[in-house]
């Protein structure tokens, strides 16, 4: 992999990380850093599974996958937040 593609997939899970920790009520007090990780492992899985029900591939945006991916992130930055609720600092 090339540092643009490596570059590129930081920015988009940064993005698809963002959008899931914005569909998630309440505040979430989880570190950047952790977003950006839930972010790429999101957009990771959403294309796989996107892939896997033949949705990957459409004329014009692919907002089922979009929408897989952000979802995915929701319920990851909401599972992070309930963990790092319950540490004690």
């Amino acid at each position: 992999m090339e540092i643009s593609g490596i570059f590129t997939a930081l920015v988009i899970g940064l993005v698809i990380g963002a959008l899931g920790r914005l569909v998630v009520p309440g505040k979430q007090s989880i570190p950047i850093w952790l977003t950006l990780v839930i972010g790429i492992l999101a957009a990771l899985l959403g294309t796989i599974i996107a892939g896997a029900i033949d949705v990957a591939d459409t004329d014009g945006p692919d907002w089922i996958e979009l929408a897989l991916q952000v979802g995915l992130a929701a319920v990851g930055v909401a599972i992070a937040a309930g963990a790092y609720g319950r540490r004690t600092p």
